[in-house]
């Protein structure tokens, strides 16, 4: 994985210690009968922890909101959520390696949130939730906002906007293009940017335009969601490395 480890591990232990359980001990010269459970840590410590410990969660277990139950936050604890979840993620940063060797599969692992920041963006609060059709939509539409605030246009969107940023033609007034390497007139720099321009057409034709206006259709899986995040990933990378020429 793509984390510090160490550091990520020591921050989840000491954010269970903080909120460890514990029965408190009766005021001096008085016997109280209570179920009554106690955080070891104090609440602004345990606020200031989890506030770094759900980042983390983030990372190693996206859908940990959704898959961890909740129930026992309001009979128990309202960190016992939080509680399960660092402990699974502690059990993946210790053994993710050594299971995927024993499994059979030692692939590298491809995360939404080490994607192109305007991918992730727009897409981590549906992601997190498990809605993942619209969480690629709203990719789709922060990288089709963020590559209009670059070339300073609200007049074209989309496949039109990205047929003329990346147009092989000489910028025009009003109509600025995006550059990945210098026109030097050679046959690379025509493909390059044809595909370019082929390849974001192929985004929002083959996987934006399907997602928001297909009525009826099955929620994406996991996987396949985050490979039509990938993609859109690497157009936004393009977009934002790309020199801006402008008349």
């Amino acid at each position: 994985m793509s984390i510090d480890i160490p550091w990520a591990r020591a921050e989840l232990a000491s954010f269970l210690k903080l909120t460890e359980l514990y029965s408190p001990p009766d005021p001096p010269g008085m016997t109280i009968f209570s179920t009554r459970l106690a955080n070891r840590g104090g609440g602004r410590e345990i606020v200031a922890s989890a506030q770094i410990v759900e980042q983390i969660l983030d990372r190693v277990l996206p859908q940990w909101r959704a898959q961890v139950p909740d129930d026992r936050n309001e009979t128990v604890n309202r960190w016992c959520q939080h509680r399960e979840a660092a402990q699974r993620a502690d059990a993946v940063l210790l053994r993710d390696a050594e299971v995927r060797e024993r499994l059979g599969d030692d692939a590298p692992q491809l995360s939404a949130a080490a994607m192109h920041q305007w991918v992730w963006d727009g897409a981590k609060s549906l992601w997190r939730s498990g809605h993942f059709r619209e969480a690629v939509t709203a990719a789709a539409r922060k990288v089709n906002a963020e590559t209009q605030n670059k070339v300073a246009r609200r007049n074209v969107s989309e496949t039109a906007l990205f047929q003329s940023v990346f147009s092989k033609d000489g910028a025009k007034p009003g109509q600025p293009r995006l550059r990945l390497m210098a026109d030097d007139n050679s046959d690379t720099f025509r493909s390059v940017h044809r595909g370019a321009m082929s390849f974001a057409e192929g985004c929002f034709a083959g996987i934006r335009n399907p997602n928001s206006h297909e009525d009826g259709l099955p929620e994406l899986s996991e996987h396949e969601a985050l490979e039509q995040l990938a993609a859109f990933s690497v157009l936004a990378r393009w977009v934002d490395s790309a020199a801006l020429d402008a008349p």
